[in-house]
């Protein structure tokens, strides 16, 4: 794809991104980058939600209701929208994301940021051993159906949320913190990048205001089209278990003799954790994905091998140790066991 540059646009092209519409605006990630947004005063943000939806969402977005078998009001919705977020709950129906790229393209959306959030799409077979085959095929299907509408994609590398992540229990980050145990996978060493739900919405926040294109051939400033069709790589940390727990132990005041700890080869764990989940136990895919991450071939470290945007974006650096003080307090209050019950419930 050639280079677009602002000197070249039609009358009337403001060269910045301003109309931004997220769907799942009051989830876990799409809640942050809502308020990431608004608070640049830069931004309208728009909630696509469904009909009926009790979702609470941040003060100060729009709200329009739609019905997601209706592809009308999809393109009602969307329609005067530049940029749209798509951050689809797990227990969403798998055609969800096709119906919204197809009405998308019909109301004019030019950018889409598709429902990722996570692992390197670039690494199409930590992919596929992650998200199951047809997850990822769903993946690559969206990006290659937003480009053959003529629109353009970015797709957010972040790696698994470290709030949810240590907080959720022993088959994310192997930490059941209220009752101080812990299971190392391997020897608890390997490191791999992780994100909170706030740098994530910082990064979108910073991606939408940069300028959309380049003023012309002499402008080497950061723009969104730096990153068309191309993916954002960020990232809050780059830590093992080992530096998760010398944290833990510094919110809860204990020592790892205060805690049991066990060790499990992450290719055993992996395994397991796809028995779980085929038996139809769903905390066997959580299992199965974490530990497939830190498997010691590097995977889970992407900035081993590309640049991060951090810098670019000017994303702050933030405190480990206030972090893991946040998913301890959020383990303590049960965090964990409700979101199981809650993904649970929806999946039956």
């Amino acid at each position: 794809m050639s280079i677009k540059y602002a000197k070249d646009q039609p009358a009337g092209f403001t060269n910045r991104i301003e109309n931004v519409a997220i769907i799942g605006a009051g989830g876990q990630v799409g809640k942050y980058i809502a308020e990431e947004l608004l608070k640049t005063g830069k931004h309208t943000v728009t909630a696509i939600t469904r009909a009926g939806s009790s979702s609470e969402l941040p003060a100060g977005v729009k709200v329009v209701q739609v019905d997601y078998d209706d592809e009308q009001t999809l393109v009602d919705g969307l329609k005067g929208q530049q940029f749209l977020f798509i951050s689809l709950a797990v227990t969403a129906p798998r055609d969800t994301q096709s119906k919204v790229i197809a009405a998308a393209s019909k109301a004019g959306v030019s950018w889409i940021m598709p429902n990722s959030y996570g692992a390197d799409f670039a690494n199409q077979q930590l992919l596929a051993d992650i998200m199951t085959i047809p997850g990822a095929q769903a993946s690559e299907a969206a990006v290659a159906a937003i480009e053959t509408a003529g629109m353009s994609w970015v797709w957010m590398t972040c790696n698994f949320w470290y709030e949810y992540s240590l907080s959720m229990g022993d088959p994310w980050y192997g930490f059941d913190i209220p009752n101080k145990k812990v299971t190392f996978y391997d020897d608890g060493k390997t490191r791999i990048n992780t994100s909170t739900w706030i740098q994530c919405g910082r990064a979108a926040a910073q991606l939408l205001s940069l300028k959309e294109l380049p003023d012309d051939e002499n402008d080497q400033s950061p723009t969104v089209s730096q990153w068309r069709n191309k993916i954002l790589y960020i990232s809050s940390f780059l830590v093992s278990q080992r530096d998760m727990l010398d944290s833990v132990h510094k919110a809860l005041g204990t020592t790892d003799s205060d805690w049991k700890i066990e060790y499990e080869p992450t290719d055993v764990r992996y395994k397991r954790g796809q028995q779980l989940f085929q038996s139809g136990n769903i905390v066997g895919f959580g299992m199965a994905m974490y530990s497939r991450a830190f498997y010691p071939n590097g995977d889970g470290n992407y900035e081993a091998k590309y640049d991060l945007a951090n810098k670019v974006l000017g994303l702050p650096e933030e405190d480990f140790d206030e972090a893991t003080k946040l998913a301890v307090e959020m383990a303590e209050a049960g965090f964990g066991p409700r979101r199981i019950q809650t993904i649970s419930a929806l999946r039956h």
